[in-house]
């Protein structure tokens, strides 16, 4: 898991902006397959939303299962949704390091 500083956490808020949720979480609540698909999405494009549906009351305690399972850092919680940010294991592939760094 990665620590970020407020302004890292504010650029990679801007980037996630205009995005849509990738993963969403109903009223099965979360299960190992969604796990594995917040994974894969991480692995594809490091930063990432997932939207609570269903569970919200519990959306911090899931989303801190989400974030232990996938070795990711949350960004931020806003209002249902949850921002989530794993660096590409190739650092080539990394898209927001640049930025990252500036902040």
């Amino acid at each position: 898991m990665t620590e970020l500083t407020s302004k890292q956490r504010k650029v990679l808020e801007k980037f996630a902006q205009p995005m849509s949720a990738m993963v969403q979480i109903g009223g099965a609540g979360l299960t190992e397959a969604q796990v594995a698909q917040i994974d894969r999405c991480l692995a594809d494009h490091e930063l990432i939303k997932v939207k609570f549906n269903e569970f919200k009351d519990d959306k911090k305690d899931l989303t801190g299962e989400v974030v232990q399972k996938t070795d990711a850092t949350l960004v931020r919680i806003i209002g249902n949704v949850a921002i989530l940010y794993r660096p590409a294991e190739k650092a080539d592939d990394r898209q927001y390091e640049k930025a990252l760094k500036k902040a």
